[in-house]
């Protein structure tokens, strides 16, 4: 059994796969809350389907901003079909530098809380309906630990667990819970890695897969499919040997160094003991 969701409310909406999501769902005719932190951006594509978008420039993790648009859009709206939290960011991280640890909190700030608190305001409404869709765009690095990338590995597999168990609480309700894995995709979060990215993936062709996968009912996606089956694969790998195989892999960029993004709210800039000083948070870097 497949529907169309023709109400959705994504986050990260202002570019990648955010973004990519927003606009084919747009042209398929959905009515789209478009959450993310660039307005113009945001604007400029909510031109494109007059009457059918409404722009909101929450902190996702700040549930009282999140409830406030929830109820604004079900006001103008109606509850939606689905809900996608997409907002998320990546940074490296290193557990011998301790300002990396507010690093480490706002990473799991936005990419752990914030899909709790984008999806709180939706249950209630969604649950006395007897249907809905909640999508919480994980990652296959939440699968295992990379080096270097503790605080993201940690937010993406806290993620994976979350999902896991809202989906069993609310299976009773008719609600459906959907994880989506994808590897790599050609997005500002990945233009900085210093490494190999095999399966890299167009943004348009990962939110085709997400959206199919919306009106299929599917409980869990990874993208591309062959990269699931490696990382299962080596899942059976004794730990040091995995190891051993990451051992000479550059890590990701920690913040200030050269090929970092910045993260929106840090609110004490973590500067390295290598490299030039931390940027200024980018304003519209919610977007994947």
């Amino acid at each position: 059994m497949t529907f169309s969701p023709d109400n959705l409310v994504i986050t990260g909406a202002c570019g990648g796969l955010g973004n990519a999501l927003a606009r084919q769902a747009l042209a398929r005719g959905a009515k789209v809350a478009l959450v993310g932190l660039n307005a113009g951006l945001l604007d400029t594509l909510a031109a494109t389907a007059p009457g059918r978008c409404a722009i909101y420039t929450p902190d996702v993790s700040d549930s009282a901003a999140m409830q406030a648009m929830a109820q604004d859009w079900t006001t103008r709206f109606g509850t939606p079909d689905a809900v996608i939290a997409n907002a998320g960011v990546a940074g490296g991280f290193d557990t011998a530098e301790a300002s990396d640890l507010a690093v480490f909190r706002r990473i799991l700030e936005i990419n752990l809380l914030g899909v709790a608190t984008t999806f709180q305001p939706f249950v209630g409404p969604m649950r006395a309906r007897g249907r809905g869709t909640l999508v919480g765009i994980a990652s296959l690095a939440g699968r295992r630990g990379l080096p270097g990338n503790g605080a993201y590995c940690a937010s993406k597999g806290g993620l994976i667990r979350y999902l896991q168990s809202l989906r069993a609480e609310l299976r009773p309700s008719g609600l459906r819970v959907c994880t989506v894995n994808p590897g790599y995709l050609r997005t500002a979060l990945t233009a900085g890695n210093r490494f190999a990215m095999p399966g890299l993936m167009a943004p348009e062709d990962a939110a085709a897969a997400i959206l199919r996968a919306i009106s299929r009912g599917d409980e869990e996606l990874v993208l591309p499919r062959r990269l699931g089956w490696l990382a299962s694969a080596l899942d059976l790998l004794p730990e040091a040997w995995h190891d051993a195989l990451l051992l000479r892999q550059p890590r990701k960029p920690r913040a200030g160094e050269s090929g970092s993004t910045p993260i929106p709210g840090l609110k004490a800039a973590s500067t390295p003991h290598r490299g030039p000083e931390a940027p200024a948070p980018d304003p519209d870097f919610r977007a994947r």
